[in-house]
């Protein structure tokens, strides 16, 4: 008879196809997204993947599949997308670059990390000093940052040119680190031609199941969608009966098992099959055994219809787990090979066993497994066993995995249960160390921590001389916390690490207290409002070795507190820096020196200057690179960045920024802190450098509303770009979005309250500017952090809108509210100032640009008084010339606005020309048209009598574009980059591209958005 998905017709799933195939669609228009796809056991939500990929293969797309394994059979972590991405080599994708962290997921040594490069992981969050505030801390893992920036990327290529299906099944049985990447893939989900389908049981996910609270968090993301698969109703029974039963079996036999299915397609399919033999004939119908009580009885009556040996080599398997290789059945079930052959093929014959592929990776060389067919039929033959059975079974297998384990990854872990299971408990908690080890190389923190805590839980239970040489208690402590913060449990970090201390302090030995000390410094930053306590515990950690010699412990200690310190106590911090400086350097702790002087670097700049900070940044920069500590190297060359750039040095920022984006990427750190806000920073840079093209780019605007604090953290930022822009909609639908994330990170809502500011003065609406304004400084109040320099910018923007009201209120002679609007725009005014007079956080040195943002707040506040100022708007212009070109030509506007109140016309035009011209250039439509209204308004003509004349409106025929260019251009003046064009258009960038060079050629343009100037001016845009 045939059996479930071997040309079996879908029954029933039209519904559940259809939107699984929309899905695709929209993948394969470039909306990443994922499908969770729920269901009992064996409901059919294999068979529905199935057909999913068949039509996605029928399609042209790459499909990828894994499954993910019962914990308590699973020995290597990421096992789904070891599977799905080993199969990516079949596709002929082995000549793209190697990706630092794909060692440690395919077959192979795993690559070790070095304690220099290990050891300071990115645990102190970032501070911009240039407008917005703080990151949340938050320890990482590096190899596993590594391994998920290498999934992330291949996928990526992949996806970039054709649509790439992942499936990952049996999600109730992930481990933790599966979890992880799952999560951090489907919430860095941009516009690419990738579908994640997931599935899960739903009768397996107990209140406290460790699955529950990611289905939580990826029902927010809006790429993902939940489908619920329903048993079949009574009609859709009996028609997938009938279509397994192919008219061979009678109506009464088929409506049995429809009906005693209860809709399971699994249940129905064992019930037939019970109900009838191999050829067809009735064996229960009236027989002696009648109808088996429940569906246990039924799967153990197939095993129980098979020979002896068959039914042996059957049990033995249930122990393996769901999957096992033929070299492991040989010598657990101690049959010979023909026996063990006939055994075998009889299991694959009554459907039991199916033969697998690939089975995981083996020193052996056997890739040969069989698997059972259903992990119900699995389960039934394990829970069938009798206790004592169980036992021996599992010892076997941990004698045939004993000597094994450096043989192929996993097989620690594998051994671990297998003795855990056995009531061995010496070999248990051994195996448990050396699988936590590699599940740490493998970077896979959660898996690590499981198993840490299982070697804890044995530890007592094992007598002193039979635990495993070379490790110890605290040390076990010790790297439980550090595997609980790197996997997103800081409070469990925090636990262990004070176990760690209690412990260390027994031992009357400074060095391992003031160790100990410091990782529950580490792990106290990573929760919130636990600062002083850290302070507290890394001081005991300093008082513990002040008078002991340099050594490693010490300087780390002494860089850590450094800074922790280096915004509350700058000079103490500045001291202890030094010294650290001196221990490290004594000792060759190099990492810890690189560490130190990055730190010294912000805190000797007040007094030395920005060129001996620059000196002490390259030096950490050159020590971090030697140590091969990259993450120290990550936020020396971010800290170099923002350095460069509070000078108002843009070319060198970009520069040292670009640097750091490429050694994030190159080093599998793309998502890393400071990965990430070097990406951040760029955006800012080339906003303010005029290059918002590459700007949108780096921020990789969703296509779609935003969750997730990485995602919102790119929105927010490219929102800038957006508004100058005039893409109000869309801005504003963004703004709206990210109210909901303001929670995850102080810097969105800076961002997203700053420049929703300005949006609303654009918009006409200075009321609802200045709630944003006061909205966000009350969040930030109300959050705390170094925020500073966030307060002159907003302080500014605040002012401004009074101004706008104020001048309203002028209008229409209402004097009451010019005197409330001056009021309060005045106590923005001294907000303002008041914020200055701190300086930046990093460095309390106010820069250029919180120079700027003050003279503005000035110069608005003339505005607002009734009588604009020339002189303090060319302030603000001059305090923008270190080459924020967008704010220095938004001050020109105002300038000549004031220039033309003081009745100094001439003067006006020359300004006013330089402001428009430069929105041209930039393609800011907004201000672009108010320096157009002002300069109507004055009569002024904005191109010099000099200049080449624009030919009249009707003049257009003489430039004559395409219906393509004209779809370009049109996209193009919206304010769409050359990848959004492209995707809006269905055309590669590199046609976009070629596009608007003739049309630029054409137009006799020099860039795109002086392009999109001339079109309006003849008319080709309307």
């Amino acid at each position: 008879m045939p059996r479930l998905g071997s040309g079996i017709p879908l029954v029933g799933r039209g519904v559940e196809m259809d939107r699984l195939r929309a899905a695709l669609r929209r993948a394969a228009g470039g909306s990443s997204g994922a499908v969770l796809i729920a269901g009992e056991a064996g409901v059919g939500k294999t068979r529905l993947v199935e057909e999913l990929a068949a039509y996605a293969r029928d399609a042209g797309a790459v499909v990828l599949s894994g499954r993910c394994v019962d914990v308590g059979e699973a020995g290597l972590p990421y096992l789904p997308f070891v599977e799905a991405l080993a199969q990516v080599r079949d596709l002929g994708e082995e000549g793209r670059p190697a990706r630092p962290g794909m060692s440690m997921l395919l077959p192979g040594p795993a690559v070790p990390r070095t304690e220099e490069a290990a050891s300071e992981p990115q645990r102190f969050a970032p501070n911009h000093s240039n407008a917005y505030g703080i990151a949340p801390r938050r320890e990482q893992d590096i190899g596993q940052l590594q391994l998920f920036d290498a999934v992330h990327a291949q996928l990526a290529e992949l996806a970039a040119e054709r649509s790439v299906v992942l499936v990952v099944e049996d999600l109730h049985w992930a481990d933790g680190s599966t979890r992880g990447l799952l999560s951090f893939l489907l919430s860095r989900s941009r516009a690419r031609r990738l579908l994640v389908v997931g599935t899960y049981r739903t009768d397996d996910l107990h209140r406290r199941h460790p699955l529950r609270p990611l289905l939580a968090e990826l029902a927010r993301l809006p790429a993902v969608e939940r489908l619920e698969l329903a048993p079949f109703d009574a009609a859709d029974a009996h028609a997938f009966v009938a279509a397994l039963a192919e008219g061979r079996v009678e109506e009464e036999t088929m409506a049995r098992a429809a009906g005693q299915s209860e809709g399971n397609a699994f249940f129905a399919e064992e019930l037939l099959a019970a109900f009838t033999d191999e050829g067809g004939a009735e064996r229960y119908a009236g027989g002696a055994r009648g109808i088996p009580s429940s569906l246990m009885d039924v799967l153990l009556t197939r095993v129980e219809r098979l020979g002896e040996p068959a039914q042996r080599v059957i049990r033995v398997a249930s122990v393996a787990g769901r999957r096992v290789r033929h070299s492991t059945l040989r010598e657990v079930c101690e049959l010979d090979d023909d026996r063990l052959e006939e055994a075998l093929r009889e299991a694959v014959q009554h459907h039991v066993f199916v033969v697998g592929g690939a089975g995981g990776e083996g020193g052996e060389g056997e890739r040969e497994t069989y698997a059972f067919r259903h992990a119900l039929l699995r389960e039934a033959v394990y829970g069938d066993l009798l206790p004592g059975e169980r036992v021996r079974l599992h010892a076997a297998y941990a004698r045939y995995l004993t000597g094994r384990q450096a043989a192929r990854r996993g097989a620690a872990a594998e051994l671990a249960h297998h003795s855990l299971e056995s009531n061995a408990l010496p070999d248990a908690l051994a195996a448990s160390v050396r699988a936590a080890e590699e599940a740490t190389s493998l970077g896979a923190p959660a898996d690590s921590l499981r198993l840490l805590e299982q070697a804890l839980r044995l530890w007592s239970a094992v007598e002193a001389e039979r635990r495993p040489p070379g490790t110890d208690e605290l040390t076990l402590l010790r790297k439980a916390s550090w595997a609980a913060g790197t996997s997103g449990e800081p409070e469990r970090a925090v636990a262990f690490a004070r176990s760690g201390v209690q412990l260390a302090d027994e031992r009357s030995d400074p060095e391992v207290a003031a160790e100990a000390r410091r990782r529950l410094a580490q792990a106290l930053l990573a929760i919130e409002g636990t600062e002083d306590e850290a302070r507290t515990v890394i001081a005991r950690a300093w008082e513990g070795v002040a008078g002991l010699p340099p050594s490693r412990t010490r300087a780390w200690v002494l860089a850590v507190q450094a800074r922790i310190l280096r915004f509350d106590q700058r000079e103490f911090a500045r001291e202890q820096a030094e010294l650290a400086v001196r221990d490290a350097r004594a000792v060759g702790a190099t990492g810890a020196a690189a560490d130190a002087l990055a730190t010294l670097a912000i805190l000797t700049e007040p007094e030395h200057g920005p060129e001996r900070s620059r000196e002490l940044l390259t030096e950490a920069l050159e020590g971090a690179a030697d140590a091969g500590a990259i993450t120290v190297e990550l936020r020396t060359r971010y800290y170099l960045g923002i350095h460069h750039y509070e000078q108002g040095r843009l070319k060198e920022a970009d520069d040292a920024i670009d640097a750091g984006v490429r050694r994030a990427c190159a080093s599998g750190l793309t998502w890393s802190d400071f990965g990430l806000e070097l990406r951040v920073l760029r955006v800012l840079t080339r906003f303010a450098g005029g290059d918002w093209d590459a700007g949108e780019e780096a921020a990789e605007q969703p296509s779609g509303r935003v969750s997730g604090t990485v995602s919102a953290r790119l929105a927010a930022v490219g929102l800038h770009i957006a508004v100058a822009r005039g893409r109000f909609g869309d801005a504003e639908q963004l703004i709206t979005d990210l109210r909901t994330e303001w929670c995850r990170d102080l810097q969105i809502p800076l961002m997203a309250g700053s420049v929703g500011a300005e949006l609303a003065c654009w918009r006409g609406q200075p009321e609802l500017a200045v709630a944003r304004v006061r909205e966000t400084l009350d969040w930030a109040r109300k959050v705390g952090g170094p925020w500073l320099m966030a307060g002159i910018r907003l302080g500014a923007l605040g002012v401004s809108a009074y101004a706008d009201l104020a001048g309203s209120a002028m209008a229409r002679d209402d004097t009451a509210a010019v005197e409330r609007a001056v009021a309060e725009g005045e106590r923005f005014v001294e907000h303002a100032r008041r914020t200055a007079e701190h300086g930046t956080p990093r460095t309390g040195v106010l820069g250029p640009e919180g120079r700027a943002w003050l003279a503005r707040a000035e110069a608005e506040l003339t505005r607002l008084r009734g009588a604009s100022s020339p002189e303090n708007w060319q302030a603000a212009v001059d305090g923008f010339g270190y080459g924020a070109v967008y704010e220095q030509a938004l001050c020109r506007w105002r300038l000549g606005e004031a220039l033309l109140g003081a009745d100094r016309r001439d003067e006006a035009i020359a300004v006013l020309r330089d402001a428009d011209a430069a929105a041209v250039g930039l393609g800011a439509v907004p201000l672009r048209e108010a320096v157009d209204r002002l300069a109507r308004r004055a009569r002024i003509s904005l191109t010099s009598a000099g200049d080449k004349a624009a030919p009249e409106s009707g003049d257009a025929a003489a430039v004559v574009l395409t219906p393509r260019e004209l779809s370009v251009l049109r996209v193009v003046a919206l304010g769409r980059t050359n990848r959004q064009v492209g995707e809006e258009l269905f055309i590669s960038e590199k046609t976009v591209s070629a596009h608007l060079s003739h049309i630029m050629a054409k137009l006799g343009a020099g860039r795109r958005g002086e392009a999109v100037a001339i079109a309006y001016e003849r008319g080709l845009l309307d």
